[in-house]
């Protein structure tokens, strides 16, 4: 016993603030969150009882005009299409810089800036980039493109009643294609140049080179890129926020949680909060557990 606190002792000593502020901020919050969830405190006077899960239910079940339901849907179109766009960006970009081309470290300065911008800052620029006005009322890009004679092409983006959701994507991918554009760059300078000269030995053409040897190799990037934003894409909020408002059109779960929560409905805000992130763990837990495979296996 002496011995194993000897070598796990000090360890855990500078372990210890770590981890006790994990427990209250993260698990506990956790807890109480799921403790709010199962009780019927819709109101600031507090919670009477446990309800199990009736809260739940009535997401789905009994909630006006469908909400939750509503904002699931505008949630996965989201999520589709940026997930579709980031990856295609990204993957398009990395490919075209490593193939090599001058002034590299300018483009890829370019691609990642959107990165350093906050999403507050660049959903306001987007918001009106994004103006649903037509005709002489046009602004942003719709005024762009009536000014270039492409009146067909404008559009009321957002506030589209069936694609709202896709085009509130655009501004999410603008700004974290670059991002993957980086995690798939790294994946390319990271194959070895051996690979590379086999197959050239053997007679493969770019295609096959790239399509048999290269980009095989960038699959662990790619799932990481997809985990990493679809992770971020299900708690979006201050871009939507930014760019749309609480409006029903472009309503998501995050959007869903902070209106209930102004009603002081917490045990509702709590169930949306769980369900949410049960649907973060059903993305990020897998792949947990996959790398740890492929780590052991290594």
């Amino acid at each position: 016993m002496m011995r194993r606190l000897r070598h796990w002792g000090p360890g855990l000593l500078l372990l210890s603030p770590s981890l006790i502020l994990l427990a209250i901020f993260v698990y506990g919050l956790i807890a109480w969150t799921t403790k709010v969830s199962v009780s019927d405190e819709h109101n600031a006077r507090g919670s009477k009882g446990f309800v199990g899960l009736e809260n739940y239910t009535k997401l789905f079940t009994n909630d006006i005009n469908d909400r939750f339901t509503h904002s699931l849907k505008n949630l996965l179109l989201f999520t589709v299409v940026f997930l579709v766009g980031a990856m295609f960006f990204g993957l398009l970009w990395a490919f075209i810089l490593e193939r090599g081309i001058k002034a590299e470290g300018f483009f890829r300065t370019i691609y990642l800036f959107p990165m350093a911008v906050s999403f507050v800052a660049s959903g306001v620029v987007w918001r009106w980039l994004m103006n649903p006005n037509k005709g002489d009322n046009a602004g942003g890009l719709n005024a762009v493109l009536g000014s270039l004679g492409l009146d067909f092409a404008q559009s009321t983006w957002w506030t589209n009643p069936n694609w709202g959701m896709a085009s509130m994507a655009i501004p999410a991918i603008w700004q974290l294609s670059g991002y993957v554009m980086a995690l798939f760059l790294a994946g390319f300078r990271g194959i070895p140049q051996e690979l590379r000269e086999a197959a050239a030995m053997d007679g493969a053409s770019t295609y096959r080179l790239y399509r048999n040897v290269i980009f095989p190799q960038l699959t662990p990037v790619a799932l990481s890129a997809l985990i990493i934003l679809g992770h971020m894409s299900m708690k979006m909020f201050d871009l939507i926020m930014s760019v749309s408002g609480p409006q029903w059109l472009t309503e998501v779960p995050a959007i869903y949680v902070w209106q209930t929560l102004l009603t002081s409905d917490y045990a509702k805000a709590a169930a949306i909060s769980i369900i949410l992130l049960l649907l973060v763990a059903v993305v990020i837990v897998p792949y947990l557990i996959y790398t740890n495979r492929q780590e052991k296996n290594a």
